[in-house]
């Protein structure tokens, strides 16, 4: 079995179709460069794992290394459990400071501006 999985993996990879446990702070992520026309600021890179899903939510692990870039939110929950940011959503001027442990609501259409400091990782269900 792949480091940070164990138990069953179910249909088409779907990780969560059964009972089973991924180690989300050692799964291992592909990254690439945010695009040019999401790059405010540095040279941050993405990484996404989509994991499955569960009660109609698609579940997934995303991580952003140090830098600034910009985004149009879909609906999502997410839980922080590494790193640190800031994210400012750009209509309101409200920021929020995002750190482990934090858990964050995000709504279709939010334009939003994410400042990363300490490479971040979430667990998100969108």
């Amino acid at each position: 079995m792949s480091e940070g999985y164990s138990a069953g993996a179910g249909p088409a990879g779907d990780r969560f179709a059964t009972t089973g446990r991924v180690d989300a702070l050692a799964l291992p992520l592909d990254h690439e460069d945010v695009p040019d026309t999401q790059r405010v600021s540095g040279t941050p890179r993405t990484g996404l794992a989509e994991l499955g899903s569960f009660g109609g939510s698609e579940v997934g692990v995303w991580e952003m290394t140090p830098g600034t870039m910009s985004d149009v939110e879909s609906d999502e929950l997410f839980v922080v459990i590494a790193g640190r940011a800031t994210v400012e959503f750009v209509a309101t001027g409200d920021i929020l400071a995002i750190g482990p442990g934090d858990v964050v609501r995000l709504t279709a259409g939010d334009e939003t501006v994410w400042t990363v400091t300490e490479t971040l990782r979430k667990v998100w269900l969108a």
